[in-house]
């Protein structure tokens, strides 16, 4: 039976070429992989190790080392990611070389990258797929790619200036990098600039749609979008062939019909494009009305007192839900007031969304992608 073999990911300089190698390798031999996170913490190494159960582990610049357990994976199988455990326990989500193909000749063909040309960068984890994209479509495609170890400004303006055309990146990196150096930057991760280039392309994907499957609103070719309810905000169903198999454990994902639910909720715009509104887990019901933290976050993070800010719910007996405002401050002798905030949610959002309290912090749980970790938060009291 093929394997799963785990691949560390370090911030070593030169583990690119050698990751690449190791795929090819792997590959050839019939077997997949699986890209393991070595910057965390020895615990949670473990939990992502329990969750894909690998038969073995190559450290860079180190031979394989075989594991005491592990499960086999399926003929086709080519790659297992952890999701980024940004809601609970990481999940394996096994894409097999088909939808990796798929993937990459979509995203090619939506580009119009030119082999001859174009040069990818990636400078993302590549324990997640944002960044393991990159380096699979170069693969597939026969694309030149330049791999960094992480994200670093000054490094990813030389990479332009050294040829580098096409890069993926998330918010937080595009405000450190002039966009005009790159043809093209695709966006992931967490909610695009309010005003961007013209070169920037804001995505909508996950894990298991194997990258940015909506570019600026438009599904690439073959991907199928539906609502399962067309009247409100409905969960947004997937179907196309750059998808996922499945997950390395648990029930089937899929409806019986073919399509994905992927726990995002959106509806149509008015010129017949999909509208993303966040993740249905994110929805605070609150006195009986629902609200949507992302707005209420982009419009109190742009206070000059608030550095970073994230809502969420908690248990409240009166309530259901109380909204509790979490904020790391500019200035922590002088943190934002909790009725300046009150009055500027309800003005704009209306007295139901405005928070509760105001919970204040030094820093915010996240992943390596920059995202809040909101499940903690939320059972935070």
């Amino acid at each position: 039976m093929p394997r799963l073999i785990g691949l560390a990911v370090t911030d070593q300089p030169d583990m690119g070429q050698d990751f690449v190698s190791n795929v090819q390798r792997i590959w050839a031999d019939g077997d997949a992989f699986a890209p393991i996170d070595y910057r965390l913490p020895k615990p949670e190494i473990e939990r992502v190790l329990q969750a894909l159960q690998p038969s073995a582990i190559i450290e860079h610049g180190r031979s394989e080392q075989r594991l005491p357990t592990g499960m086999p994976t399926e003929v086709g199988d080519a790659v297992v990611l952890a999701t980024s455990g940004t809601s609970g326990r990481p999940k394996g989500v096994v894409h097999t070389h088909q939808s990796v193909a798929a993937s990459a000749h979509a995203t090619s063909t939506a580009l119009s990258v030119d082999q001859d040309t174009d040069k990818w960068l990636a400078c993302l984890p590549l324990s997640h797929i944002g960044g393991l994209a990159v380096v699979l479509r170069s693969i597939v495609t026969d694309t030149k790619v330049e791999i960094h170890s992480g994200f670093n400004a000054e490094a990813v303006v030389a990479a332009a200036k050294n040829g580098a055309t096409l890069v993926s990146l998330v918010t937080r990196a595009l405000n450190q990098i002039p966009p005009e150096l790159f043809r093209t930057i695709l966006i992931g991760g967490a909610a695009p600039p309010p005003i961007k280039a013209p070169n920037v392309i804001a995505t909508y994907g996950m894990t298991e749609t194997g990258s940015g499957v909506i570019y600026n609103k438009t599904a690439l070719e073959g991907l199928e979008i539906r609502l399962d309810d067309d009247s409100n905000d409905g969960e947004i169903l997937l179907r196309g062939p750059m998808l996922f198999r499945r997950y390395r454990s648990g029930p089937d994902p899929f409806r019986a019909d073919g399509w994905f639910p992927t726990g995002d909720l959106g509806h149509w715009g008015e010129d017949g494009s999909l509208v993303v509104r966040g993740r249905a887990a994110d929805v605070i019901v609150t006195g009986g009305e629902k609200v949507w933290p992302g707005p209420i976050e982009r419009l109190l993070a742009r206070r000059a007192d608030i550095a970073e800010v994230a809502l969420v719910g908690r248990a409240d007996s009166e309530w259901g839900h109380r909204i509790v405002a979490v904020v790391i401050p500019t200035d922590p002798e002088n943190p934002p007031p909790l009725e300046a905030i009150r009055a500027q949610v309800k003005e704009r959002f209306g007295p139901w969304s405005a928070p509760k309290e105001i919970e204040l912090r030094s820093t915010l749980p996240k992943t390596t992608l920059g995202k809040v970790k909101k499940n903690e938060l939320a059972e935070s009291n």
